[in-house]
């Protein structure tokens, strides 16, 4: 008896081995794929005089299309740009000042009793001014792959004498990063303070409820110093930010330096006024 026929298969090309798998369906539906019954004039199957119908499956018609529509989805999509190889950089609404210090917030370092030190000069760091250097200094640029700004106040104590040798700086940096994802990279660039070989030494600590992360920075200084390096490092998406204390008294000044836990909240008041006011 002869084997039943297979209605599915497809036939063969001609003088193709027996076994050989199946010639892909050619026809006027394009891309390898049959026309489903009907299209462009043909008969629908069962109709009277169409063909006996030897064609894959209605499921498979259906699989066809669905390629065949992804196909062309994605067409449109790198047509219009949604496949770009650019990258999107998440800012969160921050945006350039060509001046940080017009937004940095010296409220708590006010409420602190200090002060900004009087200047003569311009504020602007590539003005050439007096002899006094201006106070504060701030500069800002826009590159292809990122915009930066930074700020930099000299403060003084309220009630310091002239003859008291203290100085003390908050200084401010931030850049919007438009290349590249600063986040890899972030946390070690903080956590190799505590890893360098030096004998000065520092504490890393996590800050929370400011940016998608932050760190706090506190250099151990020795008990015979009366200095203080303090840094607050935010970063919100790609923008990253830093503000920084540094101060120094002498031992026989009147002033006496805040202390630690002091200067961070201090950094961390400033930072969120700052950041706040930062959003375009």
């Amino acid at each position: 008896m002869t084997a039943p026929q297979n209605p599915y298969a497809q036939p063969g090309p001609q003088g193709a081995p027996p076994g050989a798998p199946p010639a892909p369906p050619q026809g006027p539906g394009g891309y390898g794929y049959p026309a489903p019954a009907g299209a462009y004039g043909a008969a629908p199957a069962g109709a009277p005089g169409a063909a006996p119908s030897r064609g894959v499956s209605g499921w498979l018609w259906a699989v066809g299309g669905a390629v065949a529509a992804t196909a062309i989805g994605a067409s449109v999509m790198f047509a219009t740009g949604a496949f770009s190889s650019e990258p999107h950089p998440a800012l969160k609404g921050y945006a350039f000042r060509d001046d940080l210090c017009a937004v940095t917030s010296l409220t708590p370092f006010e409420n602190a009793h200090y002060t900004a030190k009087p200047s003569t000069g311009t504020g602007s760091a590539s003005t050439s001014g007096p002899s006094s250097p201006p106070n504060p200094q701030h500069s800002g640029s826009q590159m292809g792959s990122m915009d930066s700004m930074w700020c930099n106040v000299s403060l003084t104590p309220d009630g310091a004498s002239t003859t008291d040798y203290s100085s003390s700086w908050v200084y401010s940096a931030a850049t919007l990063h438009k290349k590249t994802d600063p986040a890899p990279e972030f946390a070690d660039l903080y956590h190799a303070y505590e890893t360098q070989q030096t004998s000065t030494t520092y504490k890393v600590e996590p800050v929370s409820g400011i940016g998608d992360e932050a760190f706090l920075v506190t250099r151990n200084d020795s008990a015979g110093l009366n200095s203080s390096y303090v840094i607050l490092a935010v970063r919100d998406g790609w923008m990253t930010y830093q503000t920084t204390w540094s101060s120094y008294t002498t031992g026989s000044s009147g002033v006496k330096p805040p202390a630690p836990a002091e200067i961070a909240t201090m950094l961390e008041s400033s930072a969120r006024e700052t950041l706040s006011r930062l959003h375009g």
